[in-house]
């Protein structure tokens, strides 16, 4: 499911995988348990396959995308939820997939449901983070891979507002300890 989304567009291939790893790597750092790390991977792996519902011309857009079509990648995470809930044994990781870009602080910029802090599922608030550090560091069609100063710049002024603030300081320890050899690059 996850290199189906990926096939999809050429700049995110890996991103799934990438994801995965990453916030297997976040929930370590926070010293969760096994089965709660493992459900953050799975989550973390598919937690874009939401967007097999949504054309190509929006996923591959080199342009800022309009307000329609913005609304419209919008409904990726109840899609991708909708789909792992009828398999039996992804059932448990549907919310995850579903919550992975609600803010923290419960701003209306976060979606689908404009959850707060800990009504959103824990690892939904590690992929966010995740899948942030990774799309930044990766390069896409409108823009370079950034750089870790920007990347820790952005993660700080973001803890507590767009992420759980726990996941950023895990994800911060990590990156200060393991600096570029910590991103998986194909």
């Amino acid at each position: 499911l996850a290199e189906a989304v990926d096939a999809k567009d050429p700049y995110t291939r890996g991103h799934s995988e990438r994801v995965g790893v990453y916030s297997s790597r976040i929930a370590r750092e926070m010293d969760l348990n096994r089965e709660l790390i493992e459900r953050v991977y799975i989550s973390g792996l598919l937690h874009d396959v939401g967007k097999i519902g949504i054309p190509d011309a929006i996923l591959t857009k080199p342009d800022r995308l309009s307000d329609e079509e913005y609304t419209l990648i919008q409904t990726h995470p109840a899609i991708g939820a909708r789909i792992l809930e009828s398999v039996a044994f992804l059932r448990e990781v549907a919310p995850c997939v579903k919550h992975h870009h609600e803010w923290y602080d419960g701003s209306t910029r976060g979606y689908p449901a404009g959850l707060k802090g800990k009504d959103i599922p824990l690892p939904a608030r590690v992929i966010a983070v995740a899948d942030t550090v990774e799309a930044m560091t990766s390069d896409r069609p409108y823009r370079k891979a950034l750089p870790l100063d920007v990347l820790f710049t952005e993660l700080t002024k973001s803890s507590g507002s767009q992420f759980d603030p726990n996941a950023v300081d895990a994800m911060v320890r990590l990156l200060r300890r393991e600096e570029e050899d910590f991103l998986h690059r194909d």
